[in-house]
C-alpha cells in the first residue's frame, strides 16, 4: 500500500513510525527544508507516552524529560490555590524540549522515508489512485493521501473547504531557560493566574525549565521577535518569582508567539483514500497541553486501520469514526479551560480564586483521568 503523509511535525512523524511497525512502507513529505532543533518545551501525557511507548521510544524520551508528578495553581502573588498529585494510570507524565521528541522520531525512520522541502498543492482522486501535487509542478501517485499538515492544513482546505480557524482572544509566547530556582519544585507543573494573563511553569529534563504565557489581545495585533522578551517582561510585571526570572533567562530570539486557534469539530475528516489527524483534523487551543497528545492517538488508530483493513477506504471510515468524537471532547476541555483562565475582570478573578481553591483534589484528578486513561492502543478497530 503506497501511503503519502503530507507533514513532518509530531503527528506525521508518529503516524509514520507506527505504520512502519504495522509492517506499511509511508513516505512523509514536509515543505520545511531541514528539520531543525527549533520549538519550545511539549508535554507527553499518559495518552501520548504509553503510545510512543509501544513504538519503542519510552526509554529514550525518559532519559531527556522531566517527571510531572503533580500540578499546583497560584495567583500572580504566589499564593496556592490548589496542590495535587496526578492520578495513576500506568504511563508516565513527562516534559520535554519538543526537539527531542521529534529527534527521536526521526532517528527512528529511514531517512530515505522523508522527504524535505516539499511544498504540497492540492491532489486529484483518479480511481483508485491518488495524485498528490507538489510545487514546481512534480506530484506523487498513492493509495492513501494523509493530511498532518497543521492548523491551516491544504489537505483540509482542499477536503472541507471551511474556512479559516477561530481566534479565541488571547496569544500564547512559549520558551526553554536553563535556570535553577528555589521556587522550581521537580516533578510539578505549575500554572499561575492573573487578570487576563497566565503563566506556565515545567521542568523538561536536562537542566531546562520550560515556559509558557497567555495575554488576552486582539487577533491583529502583531510583533516582532525582537520585541517578545521585553513585551513579556513588562506584561508580568510584580508577578511571583520565578516568572520574570524565566523570561530574562530565555534567549529571546527562541521565544515563540502563537494566537490561540481551534475550530469547531467537524463531521467528517476525509473522502475517499484521503484523510486527517492532529491539527489538520482537530486544531486545539494549547490550554490542556494535548495538540501533539491526540496527533499521537490519532497515528496510533490510523496504522491499525490501515493494517487490518485491505481497503484503504474502508480503513480510513473506521479510524475516523473512532477518533472524532475524542478529539472533539478535548478539544472542548481545552477551549473551555481556556476561557476560563482567561478571565480578567476583578469579580471573575476572585471567583476564579475560589473555585480553584475549593476543588476537591478527588475531582481534579478524576477529571484528568478523562483525559490521561485513554489508551488508542487499545481501542477496537
Amino acid at each position: 500500500m503506497r501511503i503519502v503523509i503530507i507533514g513532518g511535525g509530531i503527528g506525521g512523524l508518529t503516524a509514520a513510525l507506527a505504520l512502519r511497525r504495522e509492517g506499511l512502507e509511508p513516505v512523509v513529505y514536509e515543505r520545511a527544508p531541514a528539520l531543525l532543533e527549533v520549538g519550545a518545551a511539549i508535554a507527553v501525557w499518559p495518552n501520548a507516552f504509553r503510545v510512543l511507548e509501544r513504538l519503542g521510544l519510552g526509554e529514550t524520551l525518559l532519559a531527556r524529560a522531566g517527571r510531572i508528578r503533580s500540578v499546583r495553581w497560584l495567583g500572580r502573588d504566589g499564593q496556592e490555590y490548589k496542590h495535587f498529585a496526578f492520578p495513576e494510570t500506568g504511563a508516565p507524565a513527562v516534559a520535554l524540549h519538543r526537539a527531542d521528541l521529534q529527534g527521536a522520531l526521526l532517528r527512528a525512520l529511514p531517512a530515505e522515508s522523508i522527504h524535505l522541502g516539499k511544498t504540497f498543492v492540492g491532489f486529484e482522486e483518479a480511481g483508485e489512485d491518488v495524485r498528490a501535487l507538489f510545487d514546481e509542478e512534480t506530484e506523487v501517485v498513492c493509495d492513501v493521501l494523509v493530511g498532518a499538515d497543521g492548523l491551516h492544513s491544504r489537505v483540509r482546505a482542499r477536503l472541507l473547504e471551511d474556512g479559516e480557524p477561530v481566534y479565541h482572544g488571547y496569544t500564547v509566547w512559549r520558551g526553554v531557560a536553563r535556570l535553577e530556582h528555589a521556587a522550581l519544585k521537580p516533578g510539578t507543573a505549575s500554572e499561575i493566574y492573573g487578570a487576563g494573563q497566565r503563566f506556565g511553569v515545567g521542568l523538561v529534563g536536562l537542566g531546562r525549565t520550560g515556559w509558557w504565557a497567555t495575554a488576552n489581545e486582539p487577533e491583529a495585533v502583531t510583533e516582532s521577535a525582537s520585541e517578545h522578551a521585553t513585551k513579556l517582561l513588562r506584561l508580568f510585571e510584580g508577578w511571583c518569582t520565578p516568572v520574570r526570572e524565566l523570561i530574562e533567562a530565555t534567549p529571546p530570539e527562541t521565544i515563540l508567539r502563537n494566537a490561540a486557534y481551534d475550530r469547531p469539530a467537524a463531521a467528517r475528516w476525509g473522502v475517499g483514500r484521503v484523510t486527517m489527524l492532529g491539527d489538520a483534523a482537530h486544531p486545539m487551543t494549547p490550554n490542556l497541553g494535548q495538540g501533539g497528545c491526540v496527533a499521537v492517538e490519532d497515528a496510533a488508530v490510523l496504522a491499525r486501520c490501515l493494517a487490518k483493513y485491505k481497503d484503504p477506504q474502508v480503513a480510513l471510515r473506521v479510524y475516523e469514526s473512532r477518533r472524532r468524537e475524542r478529539a472533539a471532547a478535548v478539544a472542548s476541555y481545552s477551549r473551555r479551560y481556556g476561557a476560563f483562565g482567561q478571565w480578567r475582570s476583578r469579580a471573575a478573578t476572585r471567583l476564579r480564586a475560589r473555585l480553584l481553591s475549593s476543588v476537591p483534589e478527588s475531582v481534579g484528578r478524576r477529571l484528568l483521568s478523562l483525559v490521561f486513561d485513554y489508551d488508542a492502543c487499545a481501542v477496537e478497530v
